[in-house]
């Protein structure tokens, strides 16, 4: 072939090949703790001392290790409430806590959340998205533990110093500070829409709130857009997209990703199923009687005594029975 017919044909390809290398590389985290690391390489990298601080309390901290951190507690006004040694490290917050996702899961019911990691490969993304990572004070994180969120009276004290996050251990209920509310609602949307996941008629109408009175602010957007570059895809709650109405018929549409096969997860794997009902119901595995979400025995049921149900229907085949003092909105 003549020099020239060469250079004709190659730069006849020229334009695909520079379209081929300019295709970003996804690469979605395959478990928490590569989660962890991405989100400070790839997100946090640069906000330890700048910007929103840690999510609950807004304090500086150094980076240490592969994913963690020590916190100046100074930098925010922080008190220790009880945990001195936790208090002091960075740990990364489930905005939308593993528990919420995990009990409307079957691999939590045989096993917790150690059965889920090893079995369910649905868990493994929600508990890996990066969307749903945010770093906090390991006390705050700790207390905060799989408390809903609310808005909580005045009655309530501060226990965190200058820190504006508070919690009602009672109530089981933890109020965020305003700067990041609507941020933890827009997270919130993104989980349950994106994994089909049901939530609460109150926690919706709350969320909503948030959700309008403090609009994205521009750390927010620009956290959305570090992690699409990881993930593929932004939160459509962020950029505007998307818009919460109360009852919202989720997509699923992480549900619809292909995962790479592997040895770890059930061969078995399994499928979710819609859930129409905007509320959530707990069972009571020792009295077999349910409760809704709007219920007292929701809130008092223990975690070790409790099975989750997205509908009466799921709860009644189990054998369980509407609780007296607990009536349907």
């Amino acid at each position: 072939m003549k020099q020239s017919s060469v250079f004709k044909y190659v730069k006849r390809f020229i334009p695909f090949i520079i379209i081929l290398f300019s295709i970003p590389a996804f690469s979605s985290p395959n478990s928490f703790t590569e989660a962890k690391v991405l989100s400070k390489n790839q997100v946090y990298k640069d906000q330890n001392k700048q910007g929103e601080g840690t999510l609950y309390c807004g304090c500086q901290w150094e980076w240490s290790g592969k994913s963690g951190g020590q916190v100046d507690l100074a930098s925010c006004g922080y008190q220790v409430r009880k945990q001195q040694t936790r208090a002091q490290r960075i740990e990364w917050e489930h905005i939308v806590p593993a528990w919420v996702f995990g009990h409307q899961r079957q691999c939590w019911q045989k096993g917790g959340r150690k059965n889920c990691v090893s079995t369910d490969p649905v868990f493994g993304m929600m508990e890996a998205d990066l969307h749903n990572l945010a770093p906090s004070i390991g006390e705050v994180n700790g207390d905060r533990s799989n408390y809903r969120f609310g808005q909580l009276g005045n009655d309530v004290a501060y226990p965190y110093g200058m820190c504006r996050s508070r919690v009602d251990f009672v109530q089981r209920v933890f109020e965020p500070r305003n700067e990041v509310k609507g941020q933890v609602a827009r997270v919130y949307f993104y989980m349950h829409d994106r994994y089909n996941l049901s939530m609460s008629r109150q926690q919706q109408q709350l969320l909503m709130a948030w959700d309008e009175k403090y609009p994205p602010s521009q750390w927010e957007m620009q956290r959305d857009e570090r992690i699409a570059k990881v993930m593929g895809h932004h939160n459509p709650f962020v950029t505007g997209e998307k818009k919460w109405r109360l009852n919202h018929k989720n997509t699923g549409e992480g549900l619809r990703v292909s995962q790479p096969s592997s040895s770890t997860y059930s061969h078995n794997q399994q499928r979710v199923t819609n859930r129409p009902e905007s509320y959530e119901i707990k069972g009571n595995i020792n009295s077999k009687k349910y409760h809704f979400s709007h219920c007292s025995g929701f809130k008092t049921t223990a975690d070790k005594n409790a099975k989750m149900f997205a509908t009466e229907a799921e709860a009644k085949a189990a054998g369980f029975i509407l609780a007296g003092n607990c009536k349907p909105r």
